[in-house]
């Protein structure tokens, strides 16, 4: 499909941005089964359907590939979105049209079960709350995470040291049994060992067998100048820990920057509004600020500066997060006129407005002899 007739990838799946990859992959498999082609001889749409929602799953179960994707759009992808169903590199494909009609193996698909059952841990997602201020400077931080990882004592076997799990008589090792379905030969995981392919008869007494125990890990974290809410930090090799000697899963840190008392973020610009006082903004003043990075400013604000008006302080907002280059911040005039002016103040002000021609403003000259004109007056 070319780049202009891509639908997002969600919204083909039915599932929000938020979704998790169970979600995904169950969204996936009721698509999968209403539209694949061995299913729909008669409905021409249904196998573009079948590969829209399969290219869709290609990406967004694959970590990689979704969080260039969230952040890119289809153009970050580098056509590295779906590639054909590689058993290989699509072992969750092969499962789940495996299982559309109940055939286990019969095509040769399903990923055989080694007896070490070696897999990849779980990526993990840890959301890190930021202020303004360290978003604008970056930060060192420590973070705490729960997570899965490889039991000491066993180094992930599941086995108590110095014995080895059994062979499964029921497969022989293989993880499947085979049996027939009429003139179909059926390949199902094994009951007995789950798939293992092997029976383990002395677990380990500190993680149970399971080759794996829960842990409070502390790591530490590097945040670059300028990150926005959304953005993800990958921190390889830090999810859980993998079984039966597997690599671990990533780490992803999302981001969440904190709004602000004053500035309202924009990208890389910074917005802020700035009271003066309507004598100021008659007169000029110049207003001190202080920045995101608490550096001093001095905004001149002109005379008969008008309420509304915005003056922009170029390279005075956030830095981006991939360069040097600093977005801008722009200053919002709020002119407050004063509720309450003693008898003196309303005195001199209108000795003022008199001297100046009255006390209509000049923009609106002659304002009220055209409405009464307009009205039909004379």
């Amino acid at each position: 499909m070319s780049t202009e007739k891509r639908r997002d990838y969600y919204e083909i799946l039915g599932v929000g941005r938020d979704a998790s990859a169970a979600d995904i992959k169950a969204s996936y498999r009721r698509l999968a089964v209403r539209f694949h082609p061995d299913r729909n001889p008669d409905l021409p749409e249904a196998e573009e359907r079948f590969k829209e929602a399969s290219e869709a799953y290609a990406v967004l179960s694959d970590a990689d590939k979704r969080a260039r994707y969230d952040r890119f759009g289809h153009e970050g992808l580098g056509g590295q979105g779906f590639t054909g169903f590689d058993p290989n590199a699509f072992g969750d494909f092969a499962d789940i049209l495996g299982d559309l009609f109940g055939l286990g193996d019969m095509f040769g698909t399903r990923r055989r079960r080694s007896g070490s059952q070696s897999r990849r841990g779980h990526d993990l997602q840890y959301t890190l709350k930021l202020s303004l201020a360290e978003a604008a400077t970056g930060i060192e931080r420590s973070i705490r995470v729960r997570r899965l990882e490889s039991c000491e004592r066993c180094a992930g076997s599941g086995s108590e040291p110095g014995t080895t799990p059994e062979t499964c008589t029921t497969c022989q090792g293989a993880g499947q049994v085979a049996y027939r379905r009429g003139f179909l030969s059926v390949a199902q995981t094994c009951p007995s060992c789950g798939g293992a392919g092997r029976v383990n008869r002395d677990p380990c007494s500190s993680c149970g067998g399971h080759g794996r125990t829960e842990r409070e890990a502390t790591l530490k974290l590097t945040v670059p100048a300028g990150v926005d809410s959304g953005m993800r930090l990958r921190l390889a090799g830090e999810g859980e820990g993998g079984i039966s000697g597997g690599p671990a899963g990533d780490l992803y840190v999302v981001m969440d920057v904190e709004r602000h008392e004053f500035f309202e973020r924009d990208g890389d610009d910074l917005h802020v509004e700035v009271p003066v006082s309507v004598f100021q903004a008659m007169l000029g003043v110049d207003v001190p600020i202080v920045t995101v990075l608490g550096e001093e400013r001095i905004v001149t604000v002109a005379a008969g500066a008008q309420p509304g008006e915005v003056i922009r302080l170029t390279g005075c907002g956030m830095p981006h997060v991939n360069g040097r280059r600093h977005g801008d911040l722009y200053v919002h005039l709020k002119v407050v006129v004063p509720k309450k002016l003693t008898h003196e103040q309303r005195r001199l002000i209108r000795d003022v407005a008199e001297i100046g021609g009255g006390l209509e403003p000049e923009s609106e000259g002659g304002f009220f002899d055209r409405l009464r004109r307009a009205f039909g007056g004379d």
